[in-house]
C-alpha cells in the first residue's frame, strides 16, 4: 500500500493504472519469460531480467544500476527466490527514483513568493506541447489561480491555431502575434499583459525545433533574456515535454535539450497506449530533472502531477 493513498485521488490512480496498463502487460510477460523454470535469482535470471528492462525502456544505465541493486541484495539475503523478484524490483526502482528525482509535489501547484510563476514550454514538434499547455493552464485554473498563455512557437501557425483552441477551450487569455513574428516579442508581450492582468501563472509556449542546437541555443536565450526585462530572474521553469511512446528517442531530445538551455522539469506524454513507460524510470534517474508531469489519457484530466510513489505502485500492480 502507498503511503500516498490518501492524498492520490481514487479516480487519479485508476487513470494511471489504465494508462500504464501496455507496459506493465508487456513487461511482466517479458518478466514470466525471464524466470521460466527457475527458483532462484542467479546469473541467468540476472542476465534475462537486464534484457527484459532494457527493451522496456528503461535504458541501459538506468537497468545497470538496478541489476547491481538486486545482485547486492541476493548477496546480502543469500537466498532470493524468483517469487520474490517482483517485489524487491518494485522496492529498489522506489529507491532508485527517491534518490535521483529530487522534491515532489501531489497537485498542481506553484511557488507562492512569485507573482507572476513564469514557465516556459520546450520540446520538438509532436510530442504533446501545446495539449500539454493547454491542460496544465486548465489544472491551474481549477487551483483559483488566474492563467495567461503566450503563444511563442511562430514559426507554424498550426501551433498558434492550436494553443488559441486550448486557450478558449480553458477559457484563459491568450497573447500571440502573427506567424513569422519574433518568438521574444510575443514573450515580452505576453509577460506584460500577464503584469496588467495580476495574473498568477504564465505558460509561455516556444518552437519545436531541433534543426540547428546553436540557433535553438540563441532562441532559447533571447527569449529568457527579454523576458527579465518585463520579470526579472524569469522563467522561474523551463519545462521539456518529452513523447513517453518513443521510448529511446525521448532520452535523445531530453540529452539534445539540455545540452541547448537549461530545463529545470520534465513532462512525458502519451503514456497510454504504449509499451514504453519505463523510459520514465530512465528518464527519472538519469537526467536529475524532477519529472514534474505525465500524460497517461486524452481528456483534460488526464495530465498527473507525476508521484514516483504511485507510479511505481501501478506499474508493478498486477
Amino acid at each position: 500500500m502507498s503511503l500516498f493513498k490518501n492524498i492520490f485521488s481514487s479516480k487519479k490512480k485508476e487513470t494511471l493504472d489504465k494508462g500504464l496498463e501496455k507496459t506493465k502487460t508487456t513487461f511482466f510477460s517479458k518478466m514470466t519469460k525471464a524466470v521460466a523454470g527457475k527458483s532462484k535469482v542467479d546469473d541467468d535470471v540476472l542476465d534475462n531480467l537486464e534484457e527484459v528492462l532494457v527493451s522496456s525502456d528503461v535504458g541501459v544505465d538506468t537497468t545497470l544500476k538496478i541489476i547491481d541493486r538486486i545482485e547486492a541484495r541476493a548477496a546480502k539475503d543469500k537466498y532470493v527466490g524468483t517469487d520474490e523478484l517482483n517485489k524487491i524490483l518494485r522496492e529498489e526502482i522506489a529507491g532508485l527514483l527517491s534518490e535521483t528525482n529530487v522534491g515532489e509535489d501531489v497537485e498542481f501547484s506553484i511557488p507562492k513568493d512569485k507573482k507572476p510563476y513564469v514557465i516556459m514550454v520546450v520540446g520538438v514538434n509532436g510530442v504533446g506541447k501545446t495539449t500539454t499547455i493547454g491542460k496544465l493552464a486548465h489544472q491551474f485554473k481549477q487551483q483559483g489561480l488566474k492563467v495567461v498563455l503566450g503563444a511563442g512557437d511562430t514559426f507554424r501557425a498550426a501551433a498558434i491555431d492550436q494553443l488559441e483552441v486550448w486557450a478558449k477551450r480553458v477559457d484563459v487569455p491568450l497573447v500571440k502575434q502573427k506567424m513569422g513574428s519574433d518568438p521574444a516579442s510575443v514573450a515580452f508581450d505576453t509577460l506584460s499583459s500577464a503584469v496588467t492582468q495580476d495574473a498568477d501563472v504564465v505558460i509561455i509556449d516556444t518552437a519545436g525545433r531541433l534543426h540547428n542546437k546553436v540557433n535553438l541555443m540563441n532562441e532559447l536565450s533571447k527569449i529568457k533574456r527579454v523576458m527579465q526585462k518585463v520579470v526579472d530572474d524569469t522563467p522561474h521553469d523551463v519545462l521539456l515535454v518529452l513523447d513517453g511512446s518513443t521510448g529511446q528517442n525521448a532520452f535523445e531530445q531530453a540529452k539534445q535539450f539540455t545540452k541547448a538551455t537549461e530545463v529545470t522539469s520534465l513532462a512525458v506524454t502519451k503514456l497510454d497506449g504504449t509499451a514504453k513507460g519505463g523510459v520514465v524510470i530512465g528518464i527519472s534517474d538519469q537526467f536529475q530533472i524532477p519529472v514534474k508531469y505525465i500524460g497517461v489519457g486524452e481528456g483534460i484530466e488526464d495530465l498527473q502531477v507525476f508521484n514516483k510513489h504511485e507510479f511505481v505502485d501501478s506499474f508493478f500492480s498486477i
